[in-house]
């Protein structure tokens, strides 16, 4: 979490009584060195206790947290680094199991649904980090900031979009020498 960032905290006690209405906005948070939240993210949606009993005297208390969010960000180009805005809306339905309870001795098979749970820490499920695994996830895998961008020049780091570089002496990696000889011969 970055500094000034407001700590949504839900737990267990906090949801018994009814569920929990969410109107956040949140502040910027850390995301990955290539994404940049710019202005707040808004999340709106509900937090609610889910009993699951699992036997006369055992009942798991899981945290179901389905939410909207909406924000800026920035985004860098994978070829020339320069930023990309993006507009990012989603939304999810998860639910949260307390840290632990289906930790049984020895390997096991799981079924397809336990793979769609999360798991939360004795002291609760903190909403920013919900919030950024669901931005990065929904992010696309390769951004650019056009489709013919030129990118950076390998010697110099010149950006090949504002314009070329001095870069007069572009030898050729000798390791390519091989591929060269292959290409000639092709034409041949």
């Amino acid at each position: 979490m970055e500094k000034g960032e407001t700590l949504v905290l839900i737990t267990p006690l906090l949801l018994e009584k009814e569920p929990l209405e969410l109107d956040e906005k949140l502040p910027t948070l850390d995301y990955a060195p290539d994404v940049r939240q710019v202005g707040v993210l808004a999340v709106n949606g509900r937090a609610e206790l889910l009993a699951e009993h699992r036997g006369p005297r055992e009942i798991v208390q899981d945290i179901r947290l389905r939410a909207k969010y909406s924000g800026d960000f920035e985004v860098l180009c994978a070829r020339c680094v320069d930023p990309v805005p993006q507009h990012i809306e989603g939304e999810f339905d998860l639910l949260f199991r307390p840290s632990g309870v289906d930790g049984e001795q020895g390997e096991r098979s799981i079924s397809e649904a336990e793979t769609e749970i999360g798991y939360y820490e004795e002291s609760g499920l903190v909403l920013g980090d919900v919030v950024r695994e669901q931005v990065l996830l929904s992010l696309p895998g390769r951004t650019l900031c056009r489709e013919d961008c030129k990118g950076l020049c390998p010697r110099c780091g010149q950006n090949l979009n504002q314009g070329s570089c001095d870069c007069e002496d572009r030898t050729v990696d000798p390791r390519w020498n091989a591929l060269a000889d292959l290409a000639s011969r092709m034409k041949s």
